[in-house]
């Protein structure tokens, strides 16, 4: 549903508030694809994401009250969706470290090759990513959250932030490599 169709999404929205399930499905599924392409960004599987769309979409519903209908309802759920990755990013940390380094260095990553990969594919990279790695990624790259921004929310300082994203962009071009040498070995074989 496009949103300058808001008098549908108005009405939708109304329904949600007076908690008709009907109406609450219907945006469910209006805004399922827009919502599990935020939420593959910032997890491994997808069965991780649905589980946070769902975690986000019941978020949705229980604080529907404070959207704010001048705003765009896409960005309101969006945030919604990126926080609650964030917390459950947040309950994983325990298992992954984030390391301090106060200056990280840009690494290049060979466009040609990116112009080359699927949609599909470039996810499948970075979900490979560590937790951290992956999610200062996301947040930084594709989101675009400052340094600053993706240390307050993390917890963590911006040096480990600009590390992170390093290293993610070290991992995503040693993996592109690789299917560079991949494509080279079966083009002469």
């Amino acid at each position: 549903m496009p949103e300058y169709n808001s008098a549908v999404l108005h009405e939708l929205l109304a329904g949600c508030l007076q908690r008709n399930r009907r109406s609450q499905e219907l945006l469910y599924k209006q805004f399922y694809g827009y919502a599990m392409s935020i939420c593959l960004r910032y997890t491994r599987s997808r069965e991780e994401a649905k589980e946070i769309l769902n975690d986000s979409f019941l978020k949705v519903f229980t604080k529907l009250e404070s959207y704010d209908t001048e705003r765009s309802f896409k960005t309101w759920l969006s945030r919604i969706i990126i926080n609650t990755a964030l917390d459950h990013y947040r309950q994983e940390i325990r298992r992954d470290v984030f390391e301090n380094v106060e200056f990280a260095e840009n690494v290049s990553v060979d466009e040609t090759v990116i112009s080359r990969l699927s949609h599909e594919e470039l996810m499948g990279l970075i979900q490979k990513l560590t937790p951290s790695y992956r999610i200062v990624f996301s947040l930084s790259v594709i989101d675009g959250y400052t340094h600053e921004e993706i240390a307050e929310q993390l917890g963590i300082s911006v040096g480990a932030s600009k590390s992170n994203l390093s290293r993610a962009r070290e991992k995503l071009r040693e993996m592109l490599s690789k299917i560079n040498i991949d494509d080279y070995d079966r083009v002469t074989r």
